[in-house]
């Protein structure tokens, strides 16, 4: 209707993305200061999720949403999941966007993996974070396979890179050690997440299709990933800010990563062998940061728990 008004006035629309959609995509102070208030509130209740998962046997999927959701609530300022708990054992895990039901919910057997893809709205932000985590001993595959994907997701968070550079620039970080073993996967790196808004906003993405120039403030996923067929499913997930760094010697301007969610990775499924020094000493780096933040948050055994989860690799 807007367009044939125009017309009818003699002018010609110019028609193109919405300019709204990449102002919002931009966070302020305010909602950058709001999302890290979010993450620290929401990474507290994770933890004590994942604490109180390690001391569970044959747990089944519906369970954990309904415990996480829980620990959620009684953390503090929560209004809503920002999308609904994609909580899958064994092999429902290599379903990437799979939604438990009380007709498919099943236990997590001892040698599985379950990954746990959920988030948060709370006033001040906006939280969505994958963790896999093993159930008993996981096999040499397992390992091999998420510390692949633990490298990639890794390799996205310590880029640096020059203003101007597009999602699309930024993904194949996230696969190489996927692909060194002939391996991918088949989803979207990161997608676009909004100030106490959707989960998922664009304009910009990691993705082979992510033409969208990253921009500092703007909040994305940082989340590869792994799925063997019928048998388990991988996936590492943070939310990351965009930020401008300083290079030594540099003669561009440059941007990179600081990581926002706050929750430990499974050691158990680290083989520390495939990581470069440089690898290590970032997860070391970022544990040390998951400890300083939320220690003040936890009760004494949870605190103790992450102490246990979070020891230098």
């Amino acid at each position: 209707a807007l367009k044939e008004r125009v017309a009818t006035v003699g002018g010609t629309p110019d028609v193109g993305p919405d300019p709204i959609t990449a102002m919002k995509a931009v966070k302020n102070a305010a909602e950058i200061a709001g999302a890290r208030a979010a993450h620290r509130r929401d990474g507290a209740s994770v933890v004590r999720f994942l604490a109180w998962l390690d001391g569970q046997s044959h747990v089944t999927e519906v369970a954990a949403v309904e415990a996480l959701e829980d620990f959620r609530a009684d953390g503090g300022d929560l209004r809503d999941v920002s999308f609904p708990t994609i909580s899958g054992s064994g092999p429902n895990g290599a379903i990437v966007h799979y939604r438990v039901t009380r007709a498919t919910d099943r236990r997590a057997e001892p040698g599985e993996l379950f990954l746990i893809d959920s988030g948060a709205q709370y006033p001040d932000g906006t939280t969505d974070i994958t963790r896999t985590v093993a159930v008993g001993a996981p096999s040499a595959e397992m390992r091999d396979r998420y510390t692949r994907v633990l490298r990639g997701h890794v390799a996205i968070s310590r880029a640096v890179f020059p203003k101007g550079t597009t999602g699309a620039q930024i993904d194949t970080l996230a696969r190489l050690p996927l692909w060194e073993a002939g391996l991918d996967f088949d989803h979207g790196t990161g997608h676009g997440v909004g100030a106490f808004l959707s989960v998922h906003e664009g304009p910009q993405r990691i993705a082979k299709t992510g033409t969208v120039a990253l921009e500092a403030g703007m909040i994305l996923s940082n989340e590869p990933g792994y799925y063997r067929a019928g048998g388990y499913g991988i996936r590492i997930e943070n939310l990351v800010l965009v930020e401008p760094c300083e290079v030594p010697g540099g003669e561009r301007p440059v941007l990179g990563f600081g990581t926002l969610t706050l929750a430990p990775y499974d050691r158990r499924l680290i083989v520390p062998e495939m990581l470069s020094p440089a690898e290590r000493a970032w997860i070391d780096a970022y544990h040390a940061h998951v400890r300083d933040v939320l220690d003040p948050d936890l009760d004494p055994e949870t605190r103790a728990w992450l102490e246990r989860a979070t020891v230098a690799l």
